[in-house]
């Protein structure tokens, strides 16, 4: 089918011959393109929007033909959810909860501890009524029920989250899992502690525990001290070796203490060298052997993975590693706990575990349950996943009955017997258990048959939309000669689309201002026959029908002759161009027309020409007839949201403000009346100015008051500069740093005001300033002196004139109240002060209120700057002055600590009359303080004044880091760790003397403010990088 732009060319061919009176019913029906033949199935890619026909690419392809059942719906099947016969039940993964569902497993395949579970009393279990869920609350409880759910329930997988939410972890974020599995039977021991029965109180040290003890033996005397402990599992070094024996003789081999790190001898009652190591006594019934994979490291202040290859055996022999020598301690493997992943901080975790009814090793991977062939670990796929890593080292070959991993980091393994009881094997559940278990197992049943009937009401629905669609769509082409009407092309794809529901037919949409279809909206529209219209007006409602009686003349002739004053418009255009080129006679009339009009006529005209087609559009939802509130371009943009300059209509360039001829003749000039009358034609209410028409009067009298005024102002500006000409330059301007010698006063003005005139003195063209100004920016609502405004002056909110300057502000302007400060000489004492006094008086409401407010902006800073300095040994550094608030960091660097005579002052404080210390205010000066007497205010000032330095002065050793108030000091120790590769725990912080020790504190609350100086000294770092790990690693709270 021809493109859509040239159907609607084809559409209006006719009106270059047929004029706007001699349209008929045949011209109609061409501009609604009523002739265009239909496409055929394949000659199309999309359905064609120019051709109302075309019934192809609208959805139908999906309905023709046989179609799959599973088509019709999108819900899996519900069968899919339900666990296989002899197989286990996976866990959900909450997000980043693999390893805590890797160590339930693991948990739950231990038989004798699942048993004594279930034996656990759960009162609330027992009397639970079956009519509402069950929803435990302890972490026993919630073991309880979860271990029945692995056990007993028809589901595929199950959802922890009750037991992750009671023990309050993150769900989002992946935690130790050596660290979990500590913590977790810590908490389940104090738990089952709690139980009456002994056995229950037992089950953890009886599954878990062994005990060892540290010896240590005195090299002088020969004295052995035991230490006995209790251990759940043993964690083994595995950096440079390469089976488990190697890392179990390394965890038991014998320590030399000497040096700094000898042992105090009770015997000789002094340090002395000694050996320690460590002695098993007894192993547990199931032994955790924990591979220390995730260790610290000091380079980049982090937690690596070692991928080293460890072998370890399926039978594990224990009894030459035991002190008290025993026949037979053998051990066979019954789980390897996997974290796949190049990191310690992700990764993903996966348990294989042997079932011990049937020495079948299973794969658990959440939800995901495999089963190893052959009886045998399998562990080769999990290997695969880690060549990633760089530099990895060839496996090496393992021995029948060893297995060798790099990603293995937990291996569990179960005491032999000499005779197992088959009765132990099979755990029974109690019978409350079991009717929690059943009332679950029939949740999931409903909710299978719910799925299962949703499913066949989707296939059924589709199977009739199937059959309705297929005979509705061989109606749809209207024949020729033969009623049609017209309906969406949106709606009839929403009806071929099942997804979406089906709403009632709007045709309102198509309508203009003469309720009929409008030509415009054709491409919308489909053409369809009148029998197949009536079955879906009747089936889904909606209107207004629209058949051929629709087809609106009006619009069409309106159409053809906008089109033929479009074609003309080009002709015009260039006759008028060659006419207005002339010279314009003497003696002929002549009519005034803007420049800007002349050059863009034609582009207003046809403009003007689109609008009168627009009008006769149905937008923006209205009724028929009514018009839209604002035309809109292309671009679905307002007229009006343009250019500020754009012409909108001709001969506005012309028009003043009172709607008279402008007076700016040069934007303006003179054309024949013939180029006017035909202007005219497409611009009958354009303005009209003859040759002899005057320019506007009210411009013209206001064009001489704005001279006169500008002359004004420009001797106004001249005289104030004059006498006030150091003000307006800046030049020998007063401070109450440096006190002018030939003056005891001075007196203050807003700095707005003075701004302000200088703008007026330096560009003549803006209005003078006003006659009169306020004095009240500077008093607070006591109607005192504002302390922040007078004494800091770093706020640049005040102006300070001279005696002589003041005279002329009251001469040229109206003030409404003076506000002077002057400098009085103490004639009491003969220090060298002088004190002074503002009128009217220091307002202290508001000087206590601005030192609040710069401790609370000191305590509450974001993105400020401190600088950490390192403190070598044996070397003294200088002391700095700690920041206050009248002080910046860097000028603390700049005030050195000296030696003090007695009698001398603290530089941070002067000493007022009654001998009380104030603390200073003035950020950018040394020598300004307040004090207050029974009559005035005043402040006192030192002999010396010190200009301090407002950079900071580097060190050597000392760095800038970038914190905020409200962060820790534990974050502050790891941004110092990389910074100056300065572990944290070696780290020893101090400020102006006082140790920072507590990490949970804020910086705000420490007194770390911005600009300060922190001093840290670094400690001897630890060799043993596995303690360095466990010093620092902090106890996560289950």
């Amino acid at each position: 089918m021809a493109p859509r732009l040239q159907l609607e060319k084809a559409a209006w061919r006719w009106v270059d011959t047929v004029k706007p009176e001699d349209v008929t019913q045949e011209h109609i029906e061409l501009a609604y393109r009523i002739a265009v033949p239909a496409c055929k199935r394949g000659t199309c890619r999309r359905n064609c929007k120019g051709n109302p026909n075309c019934l192809v690419g609208i959805g139908e392809h999906t309905w023709l033909g046989e179609i799959d059942e599973n088509a019709f719906h999108n819900i899996d099947d519900p069968n899919s959810e339900r666990r296989d016969k002899n197989t286990f039940v996976g866990l959900t993964n909450l997000g980043a909860t693999c390893y805590v569902n890797t160590f339930l497993q693991v948990w739950f395949h231990n038989l004798e501890l699942r048993r004594m579970l279930y034996l656990c009393q759960n009162s609330r279990a027992e009397g639970h009524n079956a009519e509402s869920d069950y929803e435990p609350k302890t972490i026993c409880e919630h073991l309880q029920y979860l271990f029945a759910l692995l056990q007993n329930s028809n589901r595929r997988y199950i959802d922890p989250s009750g037991l992750v939410k009671a023990l309050g972890l993150d769900t989002g974020q992946q935690q130790d899992a050596q660290e979990f599995s500590k913590l977790f039977l810590s908490l389940l021991e104090d738990t089952l502690s709690k139980q009456k029965d002994p056995n229950l109180q037992n089950v953890i040290q009886q599954q878990f525990c062994g005990q060892f003890s540290y010896v240590t033996v005195c090299n002088q005397c020969g004295r052995s001290s035991a230490l006995p402990s209790r251990f759940y599992e043993l964690e083994l070094n595995i950096q440079g070796h390469k089976n488990l024996t190697e890392c179990i003789t390394e965890f038991l081999k014998e320590e030399k203490l000497d040096g700094d790190n000898r042992y105090f001898c009770e015997s000789c009652q002094s340090k002395q060298s000694a050996t320690r190591r460590i002695k098993l006594h007894s192993l547990p019934r199931t032994l955790n052997l924990q591979l220390m994979r995730f260790v610290f490291d000091r380079q980049s202040g982090h937690k690596k993975k070692l991928n080293t290859f460890i072998s370890f055996p399926e039978v594990l022999d224990m009894a030459p590693f035991l002190e008290a020598k025993e026949e037979k301690c053998t051990y066979e493997l019954s789980a390897v706990l996997i974290h796949r992943g190049v990191s310690a901080y992700s990764g993903h975790y996966i348990a294989h575990v042997r079932d011990a009814r049937t020495n079948d090793w299973y794969k658990f991977n959440d939800e995901e349950i495999e089963k190893m062939e052959g009886k045998k670990l399998q562990l080769g796929i999990e290997e695969d996943l880690a060549e990633t890593v760089k530099s990895q080292a060839r496996k090496p070959k393992s021995s029948k009955g060893y297995h060798c991993s790099r990603n293995a980091y937990m291996l569990v393994y179960k005491r032999q017997t000499e005779e197992e009881d088959q009765t132990q094997m099979n755990v029974e559940m109690p019978a409350f258990l079991q009717r929690l278990v059943d009332q679950d197992n029939k949740k999931f049943e409903e909710w299978c048959s719910e799925m299962a009937d949703m499913r066949k009401q989707s296939v059924d629905k589709g199977k009739a939309k199937h059959v309705e669609v297929k005979e509705l769509y061989e109606l749809l082409p209207a024949q020729e000669g033969e009623p049609y009407e017209f309906v969406p092309v949106e709606w009839l794809k929403k009806w071929l689309d099942d997804s979406t529901a089906i709403k009632a037919i709007d045709n309102s949409q198509f309508l203009c201002s003469h309720g009929k279809l409008h030509p415009d909206r054709i491409g919308e529209a489909k053409r369809i026959s009148h029998k197949a219209a009536e079955i879906l007006f009747s089936r889904y409602g909606g209107g207004p029908r629209i058949d051929r009686s629709f087809l609106c003349g009006d619009c069409v002739t309106r159409r053809c002759q906008v089109l033929r004053l479009k074609n003309q418009l080009n002709e015009d255009y260039r006759e008028v161009t060659n006419l207005a080129k002339a010279q314009l006679k003497s003696g002929d009339e002549g009519f005034w027309v803007g420049k800007a009009s002349l050059r863009q006529w034609r582009q207003l005209a046809l403009e003007q020409l689109e609008e009168e087609e627009e009008e006769t559009k149905h937008t923006n939802c209205k009724t028929n007839g009514e018009k839209p509130t604002s035309a809109t371009t292309k671009d679905g943009l307002k007229e009006n949201d343009g250019d500020v300059d754009e012409m909108k209509t001709f001969n506005e360039d012309i028009l003043c403000c009172h709607g008279g001829l402008s007076i700016q003749e040069s934007e303006r000039r003179l054309v024949s009346a013939e180029v006017w009358s035909k202007l005219k034609v497409y611009f009958p209410n354009a303005p009209e100015f003859t040759q002899q028409q005057e320019a506007c009067q009210q411009c013209m009298r206001l064009e001489r008051e704005g001279k006169e005024n500008e002359a004004l102002n420009r001797m106004m500006a001249s005289e104030q500069k004059t006498s006030l000409l150091n003000l307006f330059h800046e030049k020998n301007r007063p401070s109450l740093q440096k006190w002018p010698q030939d003056t005891d006063i001075l007196y203050i003005v807003p700095l707005f005001f003075v701004d302000e005139w200088r703008k007026f003195i330096s560009c003549i063209g803006l209005d003078p300033v006003c006659l009169s100004f306020s004095q009240h920016v500077c008093l607070c609502m006591y109607v005192c002196l504002y302390a922040c405004m007078c004494v800091c002056l770093s706020l640049h909110s005040i102006a300070l004139l001279w005696p002589a300057e003041w005279e002329v502000v009251c001469r040229l302007f109206l003030v409404d109240q003076p506000i002077s400060i002057c400098r009085i000489h103490d004639a009491t004492q003969d220090n060298g002060n002088v004190l002074y006094h503002t009128q009217p008086e220091l307002c202290r409401e508001c000087r206590e209120g601005f030192i609040f407010q710069q401790q609370r902006d000191l305590r509450e800073y974001a993105q400020a700057t401190v600088y950490v300095r390192k403190v070598i040994d044996n070397k003294r550094m200088i002391k700095e002055a700690a920041p206050e608030f009248s002080m910046s960091g860097s000028e603390a660097e700049d005030e050195k600590e000296e030696p003090k005579v007695e009698g001398e002052k603290d530089p941070d404080f002067n000493q007022s009359e009654d001998g009380a210390k104030r603390q200073k205010m003035s950020e950018g000066s040394s020598t300004v303080a307040l004090s207050s007497g029974p009559a005035a205010t005043t402040a006192a000032v030192g002999k010396s004044g010190i200009r301090r330095s407002m950079r900071h002065r580097k060190l050597r050793g000392e760095k800038a880091l970038i914190v905020s108030a409200n962060q820790t000091l534990k974050e502050l120790k790891i941004q110092i760790m990389h910074a100056f590769s300065v572990a944290p725990f070696d780290q020893n912080l101090s400020i102006d003397g006082r140790c920072l020790t507590d990490d949970s504190a804020t910086l705000g609350s420490l007194g770390v403010f911005p600009e300060s100086i922190i001093c840290l000294k670094a400690d001897e770092p630890i060799a043993d990088y596995a303690a360095m790990d466990d010093a620092y690693q902090g106890k996560k709270c289950v």
